[in-house]
């Protein structure tokens, strides 16, 4: 616990500033994660073979996804279907010419989905912060605080398991996460954002929360399927950056198209 606290603390020195400055700063950093979770993503699932060549032409797909489109003053259209239509062209079509390297249609359809999800994750990632940063960190801040205080009702009232997924959540623990995640996005949101909408500041923020452990678990069970316990050593005491990501990621991806709401 301690080193997980420690390595915590490490992460928010270095997120703060990134958030505080934005610009290029905050956009080279969402390529870097972009670039590791496509890293991890790849190693987690063991019965794949993909050609050094087609994992080079993937990792160009996600950055192409992640930063197309990202000074758009739209956040629905940062992405396009004719973007997509040339990833899935040159993921899918090379299995015809690498036959002999065993580039198989499973492989090219996992390659093809880990870029398009990767990259839209992380295009929603500029994109949301671009539009409104302060939306951006509420995310962030319902995501954490959901993940911490699960952790802590689990550890001090946990009773009843949540899912076998993963066996460590409790129900307890999950009701804790979304009461407290709740109160404190709520108050950032009425605070810094918008005071006028309470009732549908508090629905939304509920249902961000629920969303977010959605993800974790969903997260989970990729690595359960894969035989894995985490999705690399990164990071000390957490595990992969993905491991830290799953919520987030689940809570963006809800989030922009609940803004309308908002």
């Amino acid at each position: 616990m301690k080193q997980r606290i420690i390595s915590g603390l490490i992460m928010a020195i270095i997120i703060v500033p990134i958030l505080y400055f934005g610009g290029i700063i905050y956009d080279l950093a969402v390529g870097a994660l972009a670039i590791i979770c496509y890293h991890e993503l790849l190693n987690v699932k063991k019965d794949i073979n993909i050609p050094n060549i087609m994992k080079i032409i993937g990792l160009i797909a996600v950055l192409l996804l992640t930063f197309i489109n990202i000074n758009n003053n739209s956040l629905i259209f940062g992405l396009n279907y004719e973007t997509l239509a040339l990833v899935f062209l040159i993921l899918l079509g090379p299995t015809i010419f690498l036959t002999k390297y065993r580039y198989t249609i499973n492989d090219a359809f996992y390659l093809s989905a880990i870029a398009i999800f990767l990259g839209t994750v992380f295009n929603l990632f500029i994109m949301l912060y671009n539009d409104s940063a302060l939306h951006f960190i509420y995310c962030l801040i319902v995501a954490c605080a959901t993940d911490i205080f699960a952790l802590c009702g689990g550890v001090l009232i946990g009773r009843h398991k949540l899912t076998k997924i993963s066996p460590n959540k409790t129900i307890e623990g999950s009701i804790v996460g979304t009461l407290v995640s709740t109160i404190i996005g709520v108050t950032y949101f009425m605070t810094f954002i918008n005071d006028e909408h309470l009732l549908r500041i508090i629905i939304v923020t509920i249902i961000l929360s629920v969303i977010g452990q959605i993800g974790d678990i969903f997260f989970s069970l990729i690595k359960r399927e894969n035989d894995v316990k985490d999705y690399s050593e990164l990071i000390p005491g957490h595990g992969g950056l993905l491991d830290r990501l799953d919520s987030i990621i689940f809570i963006v991806i809800a989030f922009t198209y609940m803004m309308k709401f908002l």
